[in-house]
């Protein structure tokens, strides 16, 4: 009985992989906005001011973020709990894969929603004069409240890391 539930739950992992595949479109998506944003830029590139050129750059570089998380969600999550990527050409895979464990991905998730949330803040420093200050300061203090669980959660990573290493 033992051995039935533990291959059950053990095979349970695959119920992750809808999830994956879910951020895999996820991903397509996020991949059309962006070239949906590149067309609807090379219209009015000669008319844009300076400053509108550097918000819709700070979109796609938004974009690129998210995009490269998704990615290193997807990729590291389906190693770690699915299964590992059989790549055959050592070429093709990626440097990083198989390395990330789950406190790596945390912390890569934190570092990247701390970068992200730095790009809205500039877009909104940039479009500060049509935004009512108390939204201002109200993105600022979310950005620092994400830049210092990102400081906690790598503190507590490397903490656990150097315990681990004593013993």
């Amino acid at each position: 009985m033992e051995k039935i539930i533990e291959k059950s739950i053990y095979a349970s992992r695959w119920l992750m992989f809808p999830v994956y595949v879910g951020l895999s479109f996820g991903f397509i998506l996020l991949t059309l906005k962006f070239f949906q944003q590149i067309i609807f830029i090379i219209p009015d590139i000669l008319a844009m001011s300076e400053s509108g050129l550097v918000l819709a750059v700070l979109s796609l570089i938004d974009i690129a973020l998210v995009g490269g998380l998704l990615v290193m969600v997807m990729f590291s999550g389906y190693e770690n709990f699915i299964s590992k990527m059989d790549i055959q050409d050592n070429e093709k895979r990626l440097g990083w894969m198989g390395t990330m464990d789950v406190n790596s991905i945390k912390n890569k998730v934190a570092s990247s929603i701390v970068a992200i949330s730095s790009v809205h803040l500039l877009r909104l420093f940039m479009e500060a004069e049509r935004i009512l200050d108390n939204k201002i300061m109200l993105c600022v203090i979310i950005r620092l409240t994400f830049v210092l669980s990102a400081f906690g959660m790598a503190y507590i990573d490397k903490m656990s890391k150097k315990k681990d290493n004593l013993h």
